[in-house]
């Protein structure tokens, strides 16, 4: 059996997979059989350890029959590309890159390590978010920045939420009947945390986070890019910039609130802050369609995926309708399904 754990900063979630084949029409993705999950929402950090430890212990009954664990890890670093067997070496390179994170890799660490005490006898996976464009092309990932500092800081375009993105656009081209490696794809993941990728012939050859997950769209808590003379001005008056970029800003910063239904609930109520931050959100997403429309020379597939991409028909709805260059191109909306991506990945993993 596989498991996959996939612990966020807010949220854990797990996949029992048993490994037998589907009948035919179950899935795009088939020959793995969900045999039970979990999700459990994390409001207190303080809490984190024991909610996950109380999580796995549900799962010690099939101790015997868990033979591989996959872990979604969303920062692998120049290194890191492909699934990796854990081992308690790559552990400490894996940790070194929590800073270029901080709302996640903690986290993935976290469960990668309780999972080793619970099962210490599974083959603990790691599966990294970056792993899908660790092939961008030159000009798509170079920062403007001198060489040396580069090549010292190994400062690049790292891209993150690949695994959706990559699942997101496979499913998609399956749905509507074409050859995923040829077609011209965007991908829109939006939640929490929000990103859009362009896709051609298979290949991701662009994206809209970069170098950290901070980079891109206007998120929920995250500001997405802004004139680095503020961050340069701000840092020069306060402490905890990098806490507000990620935790206070974005749609936060606009109107207070962090979860889009109370967003759009108090947008129809009127409220005008609420309002303004709704607008701001669906303006960055249509500039990135925008750019990579041009960048791709057309697009014949816009998939929305995530907790707002694929649970909010308004939202789509607001960001399309406006655009007529989408006029030949399909649109949808995919749920989500890390787990089983990861499951697929790792199943051939010795």
């Amino acid at each position: 059996m596989i498991l996959v754990l996939n612990c966020g900063s807010q949220s854990i979630k797990w996949k029992l997979f048993d490994p037998s084949p589907l009948t035919k029409g179950e899935g795009f993705d088939s020959n793995l059989k969900v045999r039970k999950e979990g999700r459990v929402d994390v409001f207190e950090k303080r809490n984190y350890e024991k909610i996950l430890l109380g999580e796995l212990g549900k799962l010690e009954k099939y101790k015997k029959e868990i033979k591989k664990i996959g872990h979604r890890v969303v920062h692998g670093g120049e290194r890191f590309k492909k699934p990796l067997v854990v081992t308690k070496n790559n552990l400490k390179s894996i940790e070194k890159l929590n800073r270029l994170a901080p709302l996640h890799n903690p986290f993935n660490v976290l469960g990668i390590k309780f999972s080793q005490s619970v099962f210490p006898d599974a083959k603990q996976i790691a599966v990294f978010d970056t792993e899908f464009f660790s092939a961008l092309p030159e000009k798509a990932y170079t920062y403007p920045l001198p060489e040396k500092i580069r090549r010292k800081y190994k400062i690049k375009r790292f891209g993150f939420h690949g695994i959706s993105h990559e699942y997101a656009a496979k499913q998609g081209a399956g749905i509507i009947g074409r050859d995923f490696n040829n077609l011209k794809i965007i991908t829109c993941h939006l939640g929490g945390g929000a990103s859009i990728t362009a896709i051609d012939k298979g290949k991701a050859v662009d994206t809209s986070m970069g170098f950290t997950p901070l980079e891109g769209l206007v998120m929920m808590t995250r500001s997405g890019s802004i004139d680095p003379g503020i961050v340069l001005y701000l840092n020069s008056k306060m402490k905890n910039l990098d806490f507000v970029l990620n935790n206070e800003s974005g749609v936060r910063g606009i109107c207070g609130l962090s979860d889009m239904k109370d967003v759009l609930k108090a947008a129809k109520k009127g409220n005008k802050k609420a309002k303004l931050a709704l607008d701001i959100f669906v303006y960055s997403i249509q500039k990135y369609i925008g750019a990579y429309f041009a960048i791709l020379g057309g697009c014949d597939l816009l998939v929305f995926t995530g907790a707002i991409g694929a649970g909010s028909a308004k939202i789509v709805n607001m960001i399309c309708k406006p655009l007529p260059i989408l006029k030949n191109t399909k649109v949808l909306s995919i749920k989500s399904n890390e787990e089983l991506a990861i499951a697929q990945k790792i199943r051939l993993v010795k």
